[in-house]
């Protein structure tokens, strides 16, 4: 029997500047100690390890806040810990999230030396005046400089795009969406524009500041994006995640199939199986209060708790649905011991299925294109 197959997730959660539509665990300091911070992520991962032993790790996935502030030591030092305390894949998939400023591409070698064979790039637009309204601290210039780069050091890289911003008209992103096919390799992430709460965006958009495209254009811009890319040999495999066949993100998978992972640094989740239930974890936010209780503690958990029953079958529904391959019946029937058709019901299912948003087979169940188009929607009427 093979071993059970594992994520480990690592957060960096400093940053240079903190964009205004982002809402993630990410914060700027002027001063950071390597020494201090490299010691604490290899306790922590011990304690992962404890937590979730006898797997297989299967990708390490550094994420952010941005990784490629990083000294490669560090994430040299992550990796060996890693492989030192659990049994790693021969296929091993280690990303690192980079940003695409020249200082940064300047450590891809050192990144790649210290075991990093997949980045993805933070690009976000490929238009001057949209990368300013972002916040972004690249060129248009920067970024294919630094797609460049990856290339030669990487066997693998992405880059992340932002579509359905202020101004931008669906004739005006097929345009960007054919300069990005020039430059893209197997991987392209690519997602419309949401105004989080407490953010700088969500402060300026009340005030109305800005306003986005109207839900027709999006629809439209997205509804392009997915013939476009799939045109192109890059198919939709999740909403917003497109690859060439064999080339999706081995980590993310982990997480929208519902499998194991662990996370490691401030802010970081874990979902790991014990026993007939998951275990869910969550580190604590600040990287401050983080530091001090790995040093203290060994590990910075702020809170564990058991998903059981009916919550781990509703998590498992809205990650799975994520996925154009969709929800595989006898593994999820293995997970939460419960088919995911027979749990929801004919009655909730029908109408869904009738009006083309869920498609049903003896394998699988799954969303439609319109159905991904409108998840939350859609999941609001299956999870009640």
């Amino acid at each position: 029997m093979s071993p059970t197959p594992l994520g480990v997730y690592v957060h960096w959660p400093f940053c240079k500047s903190k964009c205004p539509y982002c809402d993630f665990n990410s914060h700027v300091r002027d001063d950071v100690d390597p020494a201090r911070w490299q010691a604490a992520l290899l306790k922590e991962i011990e304690h992962a390890a404890r937590e979730a032993p006898g797997r297989e790790v299967q990708s390490i996935f550094f994420g952010g806040g941005t990784p490629s502030l990083m000294e490669p030591e560090t994430v040299a030092a992550v990796i060996g810990r890693i492989r030192h305390l659990w049994d790693t894949s021969d296929a091993l998939e280690i990303t690192l999230e980079a940003n695409p400023t020249s200082v940064e591409a300047h450590k891809f070698e050192a990144l790649a030396q210290a075991g990093v064979n997949r980045v993805s790039l933070g690009i976000q637009a490929l238009d001057a005046d949209a990368l300013r309204f972002l916040g972004r601290q690249h060129s248009v210039e920067e970024a294919t400089a630094a797609l460049e780069t990856a290339r030669r050091h990487f066997a693998r890289y992405s880059f992340d795009l932002i579509y359905a911003r202020p101004g931008q008209t669906p004739e005006a992103w097929s345009r960007e969406l054919e300069r990005a096919l020039a430059l893209a390799g197997e991987h392209l992430s690519v997602y419309q524009l949401t105004i989080e709460r407490g953010t700088r965006f969500f402060a300026e958009h009340a005030r109305g500041t800005f306003t986005l495209p109207d839900e027709e254009d999006a629809a439209r811009m997205f509804e392009e994006t997915q013939a476009r890319l799939a045109a192109a040999g890059l198919p939709a495999y999740e909403i917003s995640n497109h690859a060439r066949p064999g080339a999706a993100c081995r980590h993310n998978l982990i997480y929208w199939r519902y499998q194991d992972y662990v996370g490691v640094g401030p802010g970081a989740h874990g979902r790991f199986a014990v026993g007939d239930a998951k275990r869910a974890t969550r580190r604590a936010s600040g990287p401050e209060a983080w530091l001090e209780a790995v040093e203290r503690s060994g590990h910075g958990t702020a809170e564990a708790t058991t998903v059981t029953g009916r919550d781990r079958m509703e998590e498992a529904l809205m990650m799975g649905l994520r996925l154009v391959e969709g929800i595989d019946r006898a593994t999820f029937a293995a997970m939460t011991n419960a088919d995911p058709v027979d749990a929801l019901g004919e009655a909730r299912l029908a109408p869904l299925v009738e009006a083309g948003f869920l498609e049903i087979d003896p394998a699988h169940l799954r969303a439609t294109a319109a159905g991904r188009q409108r998840l939350n929607a859609l999941l609001e009427r299956l999870i009640a």
